[in-house]
């Protein structure tokens, strides 16, 4: 069982950055797609951007060229760059896991708070 562990949120003014971790344990993340999802207060649970074990990114219109998803796989990690930040990127970040292939993301972690000030 892979427990997923997000950390790296906190306060920010708006155009400032942040970046969040999400380190994996008891599993190896190599062959697995990684994404990013955030949920605002009243707001469903949306989709930021993914990375597949190739390396190969996908991100949501919304945080397309602001925000950049890598992976450490020495590390078990995965990483989500956020800059130019915006009160409208204000939401609590998750991390999921996607087994290759597969359509439901199988696992999640906790999450991190972020909040951007105007």
């Amino acid at each position: 069982q892979v427990q997923l562990v997000e950390s790296g949120g906190g306060l920010v003014q708006a155009g400032g950055s942040l970046r969040l971790s999400c380190a994996a344990s008891g599993r190896t993340l190599s062959f697995y797609t990684v994404g990013w999802f955030r949920q605002a207060p009243g707001n469903e649970r949306q989709f930021v951007a993914r990375v597949r074990w190739t390396g190969d990114t996908y991100y949501a219109e919304s945080v397309k060229g602001r925000f950049t998803i890598s992976r450490d796989n020495a590390k078990n990690t995965v990483y989500l760059q956020m800059d130019s930040l915006k009160p409208d990127d204000t939401a609590v970040y998750y991390c999921a896991i996607r087994p290759t292939a597969a359509v439901d993301w199988s696992s999640w972690g906790q999450g991190t708070q972020v909040a951007v000030s105007s």
